[in-house]
């Protein structure tokens, strides 16, 4: 009897017990973010969490795997937000200068400008060795875009005997800069045209490598 009993209540804990951990990532990245790794203590998570320290600990075993699960899940984050740009503007067919523009339009105003992004750069900015994300993790978006990139190739519709290096160099023409032009904004600068900027970026690109 007690075994049906627990059968029966093991959705509802791992309800439970799910929400739990969220909680604490939620409190996590929060302090993470605010005070920094160091000053972020596990009783502090716990306290803003409304867990016991011990419930932390048995989720998480220490504050490392706590930093590395937070910036797991944001990363994660931004990652389905550059899944979702890939498939629905890099599209077959479509005319790849509008296809890149809107692209890289969406990445800035959507990614860039997202509660993830900021967060995974102030976390990523902390990091010491032991609490980097691995290198398969953090390549993730490129290596998307580098699948769509020998694609389109395959197309015929750019010149790329190299998709990682024509990644690179689109992004350096467009995303980066744009990403460069942000971030001096939030340091005094004027406000940036980031639609000229990928335009821009998106004309060289396609100077470069479509074929003609």
């Amino acid at each position: 009897m007690p075994k049906v009993i627990a059968e029966v209540q093991t959705p509802g804990r791992r309800r439970r017990s799910e929400g739990k951990r969220a909680a604490i990532l939620d409190a996590a990245e929060a302090l993470f973010i605010s005070e920094g790794y160091e000053r972020a203590g596990v009783d502090a998570i716990a306290g803003r969490a409304q867990v016991s320290k011990r419930t932390v600990y048995d989720h998480f075993g220490d504050k490392e795997t706590i930093f590395l699960r937070v910036l797991e899940r944001v990363n994660d984050a931004l990652v389905t937000t550059i899944r979702a740009a890939i498939d629905e503007e890099l599209l077959p067919g479509r005319d790849l200068q509008e296809a890149l523009t809107a692209f890289g339009h969406r990445i800035v105003d959507r990614a860039l400008a997202s509660s993830d992004y900021f967060a995974f750069r102030h976390l990523d900015a902390q990091q010491r060795p032991a609490l980097r994300l691995p290198e398969a993790d953090r390549d993730r978006p490129e290596q998307m875009l580098e699948k769509r990139f020998a694609e389109l190739a395959a197309e015929g519709a750019i010149r790329a005997p190299d998709p990682a290096l024509a990644v690179r160099h689109f992004t350096a023409l467009t995303i980066g800069l744009a990403r460069e032009a942000v971030t001096a904004q939030r340091a005094g600068a004027r406000p940036p045209d980031t639609a000229a900027i990928i335009a821009d970026g998106v004309a060289a690109f396609l100077r470069a490598y479509r074929p003609g």
